[in-house]
């Protein structure tokens, strides 16, 4: 047995291998190795081996009854189990708390890795470090309590060894091709430049003589020299940060904080500085300080916060140069981030920024990031800065290839240690006393005996002498095998059942068939092993089993005629192992689409076959994957066209509009919560040309923890290869079944409310009958007392889950904030990737239950009130014509603007699409909700002219018709479009490269992009493929022209334009300051 309390063997990552792009990348392919792979942590997946295509080329060509062999790297998933270990390496200063070699019977991994962009990892990564073997020691004794809360929890499972991304290469040529490890001190990343200093001109009216900027300590924010002693100023204190532009940068850009420019981030965000090495830590939080009683935010000295102002007049008129207010900068370097230094926590990077997460005791920002890094000592602190507390939880966060894999540490039947008042578990935040013998609960104060097997001496340091060797002491998060007494039934088998519409219109259209043929491709992937199990059915207005277990005989089709109480027949047979029903499957497949192609039955019984499924899955639980073209007219939860009477009234009732975004009635809802009871978790694929009232059915996935796929409308020539690459993605990334959430917070505060995709049956915690790696919950919090000055509060995230292997898992994810009295502290930590992340999600809670002109309103009076705070009691007395904006927070006004135009709150646009908006954004990772509502624009005309670098991506163009030639080609993506904007004058030689047309009446209708022998043409298609490897997502590609409605698309995502659905970006901004005004005055 593995011992007690020790961290499992052989979680070690596989040796990396770069691969090389397929010629034509149409395809996301999701590659896994064959090669067995070592037990992993659950940190890191398996990598592909050289030459993987991540995107492939189109859809493999089926050869016979079985698919042909795939495009080259494309692999059957590892087997089970790993036998072989690999051995990954640690920087010199690190060591590894972890043996070697697998243990017996362990399970291929858990989880995979985001790869980064090729050439933007350091390259001095993987020098090899001896491990040290495990405390060791028995621990008996077991708390009688469940994993989250003290009743029985409901048991949960998680899925199997995940794609490695469905992107290109893992790795630039020639990087270091070992395990992962983090890169030494970053001594040979270059310093930033930092010029003479400028006069200023037209900044807020502070002091003239201003202090220069020092490096931060690593991942900290800036410090200022102060003139006086020299000394730099912590990082946390109420004291100014105060900076002088360099020369040359914009009298309106925000000042120079020594961040280095770069093309190579994911997103295109501003990111943290970057230090050149680890220096001494930060000073600690200093304690109380006197301030003016009005002015209990302000620094003291009367010196402001450093922040970014422009001159507006008292007229209100504009004098903003619109090229020198606030935009999106580029980040260049792969940022290291410690989560910790000096026991103090270092803020994180901007969620968009590319980064590599050391985690040195808080957990990383991509499992659980704070609306703001200081938590208020007071609620009322809290209200006067206008943010929210709030934060993103995302528990199985791919990480980044190069990052520590998580630790799995198994304290055998036992069971973790944990509080036993709050039931709070281990963490490098537990304070041992008494030689070692008790621990003080970070999280409500209680104090423990410590097992007796547990127990270890202090440190003349306080801390445990074996506290770096064990990982639950150490790292923010770490994973445990669960016990018995996590579990109230077996661990689950993996399920996957496919229900497919095989009604006229689905038919006709080629939905039925694009299904089909997915599902053939996809089916390879599949967890391999006696666990795992699939089903399929199909319907239109009855409901059609197939008994898959009939030896050496085709399927038989079994039809269940009623609709309204419907049943399953033969239920053992319906649902089978998956290596016994390979073949009779794939011969299924091949023949659904030729049995129905000429059916004549236009209704659908979706309702009633996703019912039917469900009592065939009840026993187990699973996966259902639903294939849906039509509104469902026929059995249990039917529906009517509700839009057509929405559009007559929409001009007369704009107060009732909203109605039409919530479900119809509540039978889809009941159905819901009974699915998400028994562990079914249902994703819907939804190839419509037509309404389908998604208001109604997204209930269904929203509340059993799945999600929706949209293709709208459906094109058989050009979505079959998203409809694949999508489902692929689905079955084969990391993921877990059946599971129970629970967020804990420190003494003070407590949680408020969790939104998010999932089922609520008791108030603390959230029941999720699937979780995946792409699925991000908001946890909304509130003071219930005050603050301990000087003192840190700690939140702490459990998710109780079951792997595809059945294996029990409890993840458990720390953070720990220091916390303030001061505003101005609360202002220079806030996060604007996640505030806006929560606004955003807050607006998607509203829009179906108030008038979209409120929930429009309310997004502004956010962000107003967050500026007058700042403006009123942290910056310095100014000229009442300046708009200011703190600087961490200066891009707000921004991305609320493009929220307000965006598909969800704009007042034109379809009601389908809405509920689709509301539906993605409520489990939107935080990374990917800047995107969607400020897409990504880049010129495609000139990249033959733009200067060759690290970046495949070229730099970023603001979002206005301004930057828009006559004669360019311009691509947009938001991580769920593409879209590729022809101008009227475009050469014909640049049309005849890219597209292989020669005038803009050539373009096709429905246009799939191909690699010609041409420069540009490889680069457009590099371009893809990367953003494509970025978002996680295949993207959908449409060709847009002026005057064409495509057109007026594409010019609808310029949200920096005036239209008719807003202000001009200048204007809005003006707007935001007359409503300072007045609130001043």
């Amino acid at each position: 047995m593995a011992t007690p309390g020790g961290p499992r063997s052989g979680n070690f990552p596989p040796n990396y291998n770069p691969n090389s792009l397929a010629n034509n990348m149409q395809n996301l392919q999701i590659n896994q190795p064959n090669q067995q792979q070592p037990n992993n942590a659950g940190g890191s997946a398996p990598r592909p081996p050289p030459n993987a295509t991540p995107f492939g080329q189109q859809a493999p060509a089926f050869a016979g009854n079985r698919p042909g062999p795939p495009p080259p790297g494309v692999f059957p998933r590892a087997p089970v189990p790993p036998n072989a270990p690999a051995q990954t390496t640690l920087p010199p200063n690190m060591v590894s708390s972890r043996p070697a070699g697998p243990p017996p019977g362990s399970q291929p991994p858990t989880f995979s890795s985001r790869p980064p962009p090729p050439g933007a990892m350091p390259s001095s990564i993987g020098r090899p470090v001896s491990p040290t073997p495990p405390a060791s020691g028995p621990r008996p004794g077991s708390y009688p309590s469940s994993p989250l809360t003290s009743a029985p929890s409901t048991p949960s499972h998680a899925s199997a060894s995940g794609p490695v991304s469905n992107g290109p290469p893992t790795f630039a040529p020639g990087m270091t091709q070992s395990g992962s490890s983090f890169p030494p001190a970053m001594g040979g990343m270059p310093r930033p430049l930092v010029g003479p200093p400028q006069p200023q001109a037209m900044l807020s009216s502070r002091p003239s003589s201003q202090p220069l900027q020092m490096r931060p300590s690593f991942g900290g924010p800036p410090t200022a020299l102060s003139s006086a002693s020299g000394q730099p100023t912590p990082p946390f204190s109420g004291l100014p940060r105060n900076m002088v532009p360099p020369m040359g940068s914009s009298p309106f850009s925000a000042p120079n904080t020594g961040m280095h420019q770069s093309i190579n981030s994911p997103y295109g965000m501003q990111t943290w500085p970057a230090q050149p090495q680890q220096v001494t830590p930060p000073p600690p939080i200093p304690g109380p300080m006197q301030q003016p009683p009005r002015m209990f935010g302000m620094p003291p000295g009367g010196q402001s916060l450093p922040n970014q102002s422009m001159a507006l007049n008292q007229t209100g008129q504009s004098k903003i140069d619109p090229n020198q207010i606030p935009r999106l900068s580029q980040s260049g370097s792969v940022i290291v981030h410690e989560t910790r230094q000096g026991n103090q926590a270092n803020p994180p990077p901007p969620a968009t920024s590319d980064y590599i997460v050391k985690d040195t005791g808080n957990c990383s920002p991509r499992y659980l990031r704070c609306t703001i890094n200081q938590v208020p000592l007071t609620v009322d602190l809290l209200s006067t800065s206008g943010m929210q507390l709030s934060l993103l939880v995302q528990p199985l966060a791919l990480a980044h290839p190069s990052e520590e894999p998580i630790h799995v540490v198994d304290f055998g039947e036992s069971g973790p240690v944990r509080c036993s008042r709050c039931k709070g578990y281990i963490n490098p935040f537990v304070k041992f006393i008494d030689q070692g013998r008790r621990f003080i609960c970070n999280l409500c104060g209680f104090t423990d005996e410590t097992p007796r097997d547990y127990h270890c001496n202090l440190g003349p340091d306080g801390r445990r002498r074996d506290a770096d060797e064990r990982p639950e002491l150490c790292r923010g998060t770490v994973e445990f095998i669960a016990s018995k007494e996590y579990m109230v039934r077996d661990p689950m088998p993996a399920v996957f059942f496919f229900l497919i519409d095989v009604s006229m219109n689905a038919a006709q259209t080629g939905a039925t068939a694009a299904a089909c043929s997915a599902i053939k491709q996809v089916i390879a992937d599949l967890p391999k092993g006696p666990r795992t199990m699939v089903g399929i059915a199909t319907f239109d207005s009855t409901i059609h089993f197939y008994n898959l277990k009939r030896a050496s005989q085709q399927p038989l089709m079994l039809i269940v005629p009623d609709v309204q109480d419907v049943y399953t027949p033969l239920e053992s047979d319906v649902i089978v192992q998956f290596s016994e029903c390979c073949e009779h499957l794939e011969m299924l497949l091949d023949n659904i689409p030729t049995m129905f192609e000429s059916n004549r039955i236009a209704d659908s019984a979706l309702g009633a076959a996703v019912k039917a499924a469900f009592l065939a899955m009840k026993s187990t639980g699973g996966k259902l994957l639903v294939f849906q073209s039509v509104l469902p007219s026929a059995g249990i939860g039917s529906l009517s066209a509700r839009e057509a009477e929405g559009r007559s009234n929409m001009s007369a009732g704009e107060k009732e509009a909203h109605k039409l975004l919530q479900p119809a009635d509540k039978t889809l809802k009941t159905m819901a919560i009974e699915l998400a009871e028994y562990q079914v978790c249902v994703d819907l694929f939804i190839t419509s040309q037509m309404y389908v009232d998604i208001a109604s059915l997204s209930v269904i996935p929203t509340t059993t923890g799945g999600q929706i796929y949209y293709y709208y409308p459906f094109s058989a020539r050009s979505d079959p290869a998203k409809l694949y690459n999508d489902l692929r993605w689905n079955v084969t990334r990391p993921q877990g079944f059946e599971a129970v959430m629970r967020v804990r917070c420190s003494q003070g505060i407590e949680v408020q409310e969790y939104s998010g995709n999932f089922c609520k049956r008791i108030p603390t915690d959230v029941d999720l009958p699937a979780i995946d790696c792409d699925k991000t919950i908001m946890v909304s919090l509130k003071h219930d007392d005050k603050l301990q000055e000087g003192s840190e509060c700690a939140f702490q995230c459990a998710l109780l889950y079951t792997t595809v292997y059945g294996q029990r898992r409890i993840r458990v994810s720390t953070l720990s904030l220091p916390c303030t009295n001061m505003l101005s502290n609360l202002f220079r930590s806030a996060d604007l990737d996640t505030q806006f992340a929560c606004i955003t999600k807050q607006a998607a809670i509203e829009i179906p239950s108030a008038p979209l002109a409120q929930v429009r309103d309310q997004a502004t009076n956010v962000c107003i009130n967050i500026l007058y705070s700042y403006r009123k009691f942290c910056a310095t007395v100014s000229s009442a014509g300046q708009l200011i904006l703190p600087e961490a927070l200066k891009m707000l006004p921004l991305y609320t603007l493009a929220l307000l135009k965006s598909t969800g709150l704009r007042p034109d646009g379809r009601i389908d699409d809405r509920s689709v908006w509301i539906n993605y954004v409520s489990a939107l990772p935080t990374p990917l909700v800047i995107p969607l509502v400020y897409p990504r624009m880049i010129a495609l005309h000139d990249l033959n002219e733009k200067e060759v670098d690290d970046s495949i991506i070229p730099v970023p163009i603001p979002l206005s018709s301004e930057h828009i030639a006559i004669d360019g080609i311009y691509l947009l993506e938001n991580g769920v479009d593409c879209l590729i904007y022809l101008g009227d004058n475009v050469q014909p030689n640049i049309l005849q490269q890219i597209f292989g047309i020669s005038s803009l009446e050539d373009i096709p209708n429905q246009f799939i992009l191909q690699q010609y022998e041409n420069p540009l043409s490889k680069k457009l298609n590099d371009i893809v493929n990367e953003i494509r490897r970025q978002r996680c997502s295949y993207l959908r590609l449409r060709l847009c022209k002026k005057g064409d409605p495509s057109g007026m698309t594409f010019f609808s995502y310029l949200v920096e334009d005036k239209m008719a659905s807003g202000f001009s970006y200048v204007e809005y901004l003006i707007h935001i300051h007359r409503q300072i005004q007045s609130k001043m005055a």
